[in-house]
């Protein structure tokens, strides 16, 4: 499983509409691709700006170029992030998980049973 990181921030009165405004995009969008896990929104509002971090959770690099394009190190955007966006950045971040809880990419009627309590 592989996680990708988007990172942005807005002017301090349009978090909210962000992320509203991303829900109905990117995280869309993320759920509309095969091979798409899952993801997370993140919000932290500061004095000078809001910060937003998208972490999504994908089955592998294909399913991430499926979303993203050729080039999945790209930050994928759309029309109305320039009206919000006071930090965008070019680039994303892509990590291996190695280890998840609850596991993402594993259905819970498969779980392996929780392990017995210690005495």
């Amino acid at each position: 499983m592989i996680a990708r990181i988007w990172r942005g921030a807005v002017r301090p009165g349009d978090g909210a509409a962000y992320v509203a405004y991303i829900e109905r995009t990117g995280i869309r969008e993320y759920r509309e691709t095969p091979g798409n896990i899952g993801a997370h929104m993140l919000r932290r509002d500061l004095p000078d700006r809001t910060e937003v971090i998208t972490l999504s959770f994908w089955e592998s690099m294909d399913a991430i170029r499926a979303f993203a394009g050729d080039d999945p190190e790209v930050a994928v955007y759309y029309p109305e992030d320039d009206r919000y966006l006071i930090e965008r950045p070019a680039t994303v971040e892509h990590y291996e998980v190695p280890v998840s809880f609850p596991p993402l990419a594993t259905p819970p009627a498969s779980r392996p049973p929780a392990s017995p309590e210690r005495s």
